[in-house]
């Protein structure tokens, strides 16, 4: 599995536990910044992740900001990307199990890095399940293919 990775200034610290964390567990990835602690746009960093997961040069995107909101509304408005905002392991599981998550989004001030190193890692190794969640899902494809 390949990962790409980014945050803005509010997320640099998550992002560098993710970052360990995918060494850990022996995960490509590729990091996109920012590189910086001073204030950046978020939707500078969360659309170029979210276009390379989209096109399937990378399998998922982590993103990480100060609340995660605008990571994940950012990355929702590409084409084939379902960006969870996630905050709990459980809803980590769901939403790679009934959504088929391949993004997931956290915030650095709602989190600390402990709780976001368990979300990332139950993310990264929960499977979608497939069955009656794949129909959900296919809505959901078929209508942004209308769009």
């Amino acid at each position: 599995m390949k990962i790409a990775i980014a945050s803005d200034h509010g997320g640099v610290n998550i992002r560098e536990e993710i970052k360990s964390l995918l060494e850990d567990l022996g995960l490509e990835y590729e990091d996109f910044g920012c590189e910086c602690g001073t204030s950046v746009d978020y939707p500078d960093y969360a659309v170029p992740v979210a276009e390379k997961v989209a096109s399937g040069e990378f399998d998922r995107g982590i993103l990480i900001c100060g609340t995660g909101i605008g990571m994940s509304i950012s990355a929702n408005k590409v084409k084939g990307i379902r960006c969870a905002l996630v905050h709990d392991v459980f809803s980590a599981k769901a939403t790679r199990e009934h959504n088929d998550s391949n993004m997931l989004a956290m915030g650095e001030r709602v989190i600390g890095p402990g709780l976001a190193r368990e979300i990332a890692k139950t993310w990264l190794v929960t499977e979608f399940e497939g069955g009656r969640h794949a129909n959900r899902v296919g809505k959901i494809t078929a209508y942004e293919d209308k769009q």
